[in-house]
């Protein structure tokens, strides 16, 4: 996480920085990526990127978590919208991906994360759904899913459901980033994955 240095910046310091270091992080993975390249477009010394953080890996995951955080309210925003199906949210959310990453420049940060996952990357994307039902929006997000569709004894069953529906979910985004497919295919081969759980799990 930023040092405290990095919370007492002007808020439009910490856009330039923050843009530059998603910018390098689009353009290569991130054992490739340099620091040199972030403080040049931030047009900041380079020493002064160490006052705000650890290393490259810090400012990465930072920016990662605020990927997860920015999905995790439209994760909940999509549950209004859809009544409470768990199965039609996630397949907005999976669209939503798809169609950012493949019309901005800068979503190829997404990209990149996905196809050069580790564990602790994969830890990151799974706060998006497992944390918001498990933690994060407890109350507010069970009491938007309905229940009463779901073949489930107990509402502890619910957070095996959202670990099921968050593994197809990134296997189907590396997928679709690895194999270059194109927004149809993807969301064909989605939609038809979810179907078949929603099928196997749903009244």
């Amino acid at each position: 996480m930023p040092k405290p240095t990095f919370y007492n910046l002007a808020e439009s310091k910490k856009k330039v920085l923050m843009e530059a270091a998603e910018a390098e992080f689009s353009r290569v993975a991130l054992s490739e990526a340099s620091i040199a390249n972030i403080v040049k477009m931030a047009k900041v010394p380079r020493g002064s990127f160490y006052q705000y953080f650890e290393d490259k890996e810090d400012a990465y995951f930072f920016l990662l978590e605020e990927h997860a955080k920015r999905r995790q309210i439209n994760f909940i925003t999509f549950l209004k919208q859809t009544n409470g199906d768990i199965f039609e949210t996630m397949r907005e959310m999976y669209c939503q991906t798809i169609s950012n990453a493949t019309n901005k420049g800068n979503l190829h940060f997404v990209k990149n994360a996905l196809l050069n996952m580790n564990h602790k990357i994969e830890n990151t994307f799974e706060k998006i759904f497992i944390d918001t039902v498990m933690e994060d929006h407890l109350d507010e997000v069970r009491s938007l899913i309905n229940k009463d569709k779901l073949n489930i004894e107990h509402e502890s069953d619910l957070s095996h459901i959202m670990k099921i529906l968050t593994v197809v979910t990134l296997r189907n985004l590396i997928e679709t980033f690895a194999k270059d497919l194109t927004y149809k295919e993807a969301v064909h081969n989605y939609t038809a994955e979810i179907s078949l759980l929603k099928r196997g799990l749903s009244k």
